[in-house]
């Protein structure tokens, strides 16, 4: 499994950019249990810039104070060192990070590409559904187009006034990319399957999105 997050530093001057936290350890704990492996990479490599830490979070306490799952995080892969055909899957977490750094990532949009075309499995969290954008297939085609999608909504970004401050809306920039956008109410349970494609609304699902992963995983086996 290749994990990919933020390298962001801020989003502006007083937020901390990159990932948020839970939506990388709640699928960890559910690969964990369904030993499956994984690796960690962002655009920069190295230790990213991460929100949303909480050790009164469970699947969070557990991460931090395992050894192996720090050191994965203090030194992630750079996108540039990553060999695609290592892995079964790639997860793509979100926080608001991925708004910046992985749209029009070139290094990002060709593993995707690779890996779709390889016949593994694109799975994105919230914000992390942006690196699917402008994704392009062999066929021409983009890799959304006319496939079931969700992601963090319109209406979910404005109820936090986080659309004053992303530079750009996700929900329509999936939509403009040909992406049939399905969406639960605000921050409710929403994990679309569309073949080897699939994702997840928001955060508070992450773990549910890990669970799809592992069963898609466990279906191809």
């Amino acid at each position: 499994m290749l994990i990919v997050v933020s390298s962001l530093d801020k989003k502006t001057p007083s937020l901390v950019g990159g990932f948020w936290f839970p939506e990388l350890t709640h699928p960890v704990e559910v690969f964990d249990k369904a030993e499956v492996d994984y690796d960690i990479a962002s655009p920069k490599g190295g230790l990213p810039p991460f929100d949303g830490f909480d050790l009164k979070d469970r699947a969070t306490l557990d991460f931090w104070t395992s050894a192996e799952h720090r050191n994965k995080l203090a030194n992630t892969l750079s996108l540039d060192n990553v060999e695609p055909e290592k892995y079964a899957a790639i997860l793509l977490v979100g926080g608001h990070g991925p708004m910046w750094d992985f749209v029009n990532n070139r290094q990002l949009i060709n593993l995707v590409k690779t890996l779709y075309e390889s016949k593994k499995i694109i799975s994105a969290v919230c914000h992390g559904p942006a690196g699917l954008l402008n994704v392009k297939l062999s066929n021409g085609d983009l890799l959304i187009k006319g496939r079931h999608i969700t992601g963090f909504t319109a209406e979910e970004e404005a109820s936090r006034h986080y659309d004053k401050i992303v530079p750009f809306g996700l929900e329509a920039a999936l939509k403009k990319d040909g992406a049939i956008f399905e969406e639960a109410p605000i921050f409710e349970n929403k994990v679309v399957v569309d073949g080897r494609l699939i994702t997840g609304q928001n955060p508070a699902y992450a773990k549910a999105l890990g669970e799809a992963v592992v069963s898609a995983l466990q279906n191809k086996a």
